[in-house]
């Protein structure tokens, strides 16, 4: 701790720490969202939101309905390993 103090000192460098966020080009026309307490898996969660992720706000209202009507599927990209090797107690 000393030597990282007295190089803050020494260069007069102020640390700051990075952002690890965007922020949209259009503000009007782009949402956040978040949740917690949810009773959903975070593995469908994440890749349904990286599918629907740049699309329109209607291309993603009927892509998710053509989800539910079994016509289009939503791509497992990260998660898609199988079934784990622990035995079930």
């Amino acid at each position: 701790k000393a030597l990282v103090y007295v190089y803050r000192i020494a260069t007069n460098h102020k640390v700051v720490m990075g952002r690890y966020s965007v922020e949209p080009d259009n503000a009007t026309k782009s949402c956040k969202a978040r949740g917690s307490n949810l009773r959903v898996h975070f593995k469908n969660t994440r890749e349904t939101a990286q599918a629907i992720k740049r699309m329109s706000l209607r291309r993603a209202q009927r892509y998710l309905k053509n989800v539910i009507a079994k016509k289009e599927i939503v791509p497992f990209r990260r998660f898609n390993g199988g079934v784990g090797r622990k035995a079930q107690r």
